[in-house]
Order: structure tokens, then sequence, then C-alpha cells
């Protein structure tokens, strides 16, 4: 009879380690986060993307638009997927249910057939914000009627949730303080039919919520807000008289999220599901906009969220959505220059700052960045310093206004961090972003003559100078070229 075979000390040791180890390791918080390209010259891979979605332990990813690349590529992640319908096509979809029909069958049938977890479907993307004046006011609601009746039509109701993000300036406040919430006069009515019909499919309240452009607003306009009570580890203390009694809110989160919380109340569905979809810090483009106040704002963030301890008239855990996962260096800047730096990411994957999305506060663990990216060559277009004297320097301002209309300079403005360049470092700053977001064509770094290309970084302390990264189209075109060339190189060795 053959002797059992007995594991030796030293491995039933290691495995008892090994357990205790993976018991004990702290796990990453359950939050999302949002991935959007459309305003970005130069985009990653999909796959890079997810690759470090799921790196970083983000469990659930909100997009802009339903593009099959990005939503294929997360097939098989095990990722939470939220896709969108833009504003713009609202006007197709709202009075047309067989267009509604076919998108669903198209964008969430067949990608759930493929093993894509796709959970809700965002109809719009704050289609009630104050800047759209209106515009989507007749359109809104029919579109969102007619998608959730597609997806109940293709037996996915039960599953997937259509549901419309809302921005937080649809909220309003009669008092002055949370109890006071109720949504904005103009579109009360509207709002009431919508989180009924959300109510009655069991879809979310989706908000989106920015403590930044709190502050922005309030000290552009000289106005009382206090840089801590944009945290959530701040020191301020607002006293807020609600109808229970005297409330005390430490953060402008917390203070928005319940004035939400009064008005469903008050339209009658107190329990309605809410979603954060949209919750971040920019690192740039004005003085509050930074790594080191993102860092002190994330980290804040996800210990709230590790301790479920919800706000003050909402206990327990939160459901968020980051934003956002990558800049956007075409981003309209019509609401402030920063809103091309909402990445917790850089341009090419990496990470801006510390973030610990464990919960434990650790302000020196980074995010894990993208892997494999391929960069332009190493080169900078620069200003021609040494013929400063020689050049004909009334040309440079509309050169300038020409680079940075074509590119990005946001990163110059007052507090930024390129604001300490002097003339010819600003100069040099901006023909660079152009070149790089032309792809450093030989054209794009002329300017008359004031230009040189420079195989020395330009960077100069905190600001960078980048080289852009090969765009995902250009990387497809160079793979397709390879293979092609392979290809005949085969069949040339085999006539």
């Amino acid at each position: 009879m053959a002797r059992a075979l007995t594991p030796p000390i030293w491995w039933i040791f290691i495995c008892m380690c090994n357990f205790w180890f993976r018991s004990n390791a702290a796990e990453v918080v359950s939050v999302g986060v949002n991935w959007e390209t459309n305003s970005a010259s130069h985009q990653l891979l999909p796959h890079t993307v997810v690759q470090m979605i799921k790196d970083n332990g983000f469990q659930k990813v909100k997009l802009f638009d339903s593009d099959s690349w990005k939503v294929s590529a997360l097939a098989g992640s095990g990722i939470e997927v939220m896709i969108s319908i833009p504003n713009r096509k609202l006007d197709f979809f709202s009075g047309r249910f067989h267009h509604a029909k076919h998108w669903v069958n198209k964008n969430v049938t067949k990608h759930m057939s493929d093993g894509v977890n796709i959970k809700y479907v965002a109809v719009g993307n704050e289609p009630f914000h104050r800047s759209y004046y209106g515009s989507y006011k007749k359109t809104i609601f029919p579109a969102l009627q007619n998608i959730q009746k597609a997806l109940d039509e293709a037996g996915l109701g039960d599953k997937i949730k259509a549901t419309i993000p809302i921005s937080e300036n649809a909220i309003v406040s009669s008092n002055g303080n949370s109890s006071g919430g109720e949504f904005r006069e103009d579109i009360s009515d509207l709002m009431h039919q919508i989180i009924k019909f959300l109510d009655a499919n069991k879809s979310p309240f989706v908000v989106n919520i920015y403590p930044f452009i709190s502050l922005y607003q309030n000290q552009n306009q000289n106005q009382n807000f206090p840089l801590d009570f944009a945290f959530f580890d701040g020191q301020s203390n607002v006293t807020d008289d609600d109808i229970n009694g005297t409330v005390r809110y430490t953060n402008v989160f917390d203070a928005k999220f319940d004035t939400l919380v009064w008005a469903l109340k008050k339209a009658g569905v107190p329990d309605l599901k809410i979603i954060v979809g949209e919750l971040g810090w920019p690192t740039d483009g004005d003085r509050n906009a930074n790594p080191q106040l993102a860092t002190r704002f994330y980290n804040g963030l996800v210990k709230k969220l590790a301790n479920n301890t919800g706000t003050p008239l909402r206990h327990g855990p939160l459901e968020v959505y980051l934003f956002s996962l990558i800049d956007e260096d075409q981003k309209s800047v019509d609401r402030g220059p920063f809103e091309r730096h909402w990445g917790i990411f850089r341009y090419d994957g990496v990470p801006k700052f510390p973030m610990d999305l464990t919960g434990q506060g650790d302000d020196e663990k980074y995010l894990v960045g993208a892997k494999g990216v391929r960069y332009l060559p190493l080169q900078w277009c620069v200003f021609k310093t040494e013929m400063s004297n020689k050049l004909n320097m009334s040309l440079v301002p509309d050169e300038m206004n020409y680079a940075c209309t074509m590119g990005d300079c946001t990163s110059l403005v007052y507090g930024s961090s390129c604001d300490k360049l002097d003339l010819y470092g600003n100069i040099s700053y901006a023909f660079n972003m152009f070149f790089q977001m032309q792809d450093q064509i030989a054209q794009a770094c002329d300017f008359q003559g004031m230009a040189k290309l420079t195989k020395e970084n330009a960077s100069q302390g905190n600001c960078l100078f980048p080289v852009q990264i090969m765009n995902a189209g250009m990387r497809i075109e160079s793979m397709t070229i390879t293979c092609m060339v392979l290809l005949s190189l085969i069949v040339f060795a085999l006539l």
C-alpha cells in the first residue's frame, strides 16, 4: 500500500502565513471611476486603460458614450459598467422608440452577450446645467422613457437601469440649509416626473457633486467659503438648523448630498437610491488645483468611503465614481482652465499624486500606472532664446495665441504649475504644446522661424513640458503596417 504523502512542516507554515497575510491585507475601497477621452487629443489604447483600472482595484467604470472599442475592452473584466448617451443624441431618441430599440440591441444586448457587465445606461449628462439654458428640457424625459422601455422589451430591464446624471446646480435650498432642499424652480415639475419614473423602475438618482467648484465659484465672487470646508478632514463646523434639530456639517459634500436627500423626501421618494456620478479634484489650472490638495481631498474621501459613515441624513455606504481617470487636453475651458486637469492620471497614464485606495491614509502610496505606453520621439519644440535679439518679437503674441488656441496652455494661468516661467519659458511652453498635439510634425515647430527642436528636456521644476504619446489610432495604423510588411516577407519567402 502506497504511503500517504505528508506535506513538510515548512510548507504548511508558508501556506498558513500566506493565508494570514491575504486575510489581513488592506482591501481597496469599493469605488468607481469616470473614463472620458472624447476631449483628449491623444488616447491610450482601451485595453491599456482597462488593465490600469483593474490593476488599481476599481470595480466600476462610468463611460460618457458607448464607444464599441472601449466597451468591448471591458468584456470579461468583471468591472461594472455604466454606458452613456451624449446630450447631442437625446433628440434622436426622444420621439423615436425604434431608434432606442436599435441602440439597446447594438450597444447593450450585444456587449452583454460578449461578457461586458453593463449595469446602467446614463441618458444624457447634466442636461439641466445652467450653461445649457434649457436646451434639453423637452427631450430628456422622453429619451429616458424610451431607453428604459427598450431595455425592458429586450428582457434586460430587471438587470440594467436607465438614469440621468444630474448636476448639483439643479438642486437649490430655499433657506440656505439642507432642509430647504428642492429642485430648481424652472425644472421642478419635470424633475418630479423624472424621479417618480426612476422610483417606479427601481433606477438610481445620479448626482454630480463638486466641492472644488463650490470653492472656486465662492472665492471668485469674494464670498466667505472656508478652504477646509471643501475637504473631508477639515475643521470647519457649519451649523444647519433643519426640521429635526441642529445638524453640523464639516464639509460641503455632506451638505450638498443632504440637500438632495431633502429634495427627494419632499418629492415623495425619500428612499430613492443615490449614486454620486462625479466627484473629484483637479490638479492644475487654478491656485487651488494642485497635486497636494488633490491628495488631501481623495485620501479624505476614501477614508470616508471605507468607514461607511455616509452623511448626517443618509447613513451607510456611499456609491461614488471618481472624476476622472485621465486628463483631457481639449476639453472646453468655459467653466475654468482646471477643466482639463481632473484626471488622477496624466495623459500618458502616469499617476499624478499619492492616493491610497485602501482608506488607510498612506500619503506616500501611488496608484499603478499604465503599462506599455509608447511615446513620440523624445524631442521638444522651444523658442530660439539665443536669437531673441535678432527676432521680430512683435510676432510673438500672435504666434503664442495661435499655439495656445490649437494647443493647451492652461498650465500657464495664475496659480498653475507653470506660472513661474519667464517670458521665454512661456513662449517655449506654448510652442511645445502645439508641436506635441500636432504629433510632432516638422511644420508644427516653426512659428515664423522663432522655434527650434531640442533633445534636451525643456521641463522646468514642477512645470512639465510633455512629450506626447503615440495616439491609439496611430498605434493601430503602425501595427497594421508592420503586419502587412511581415506578411509580405513571408509570402516573398514562400515564392
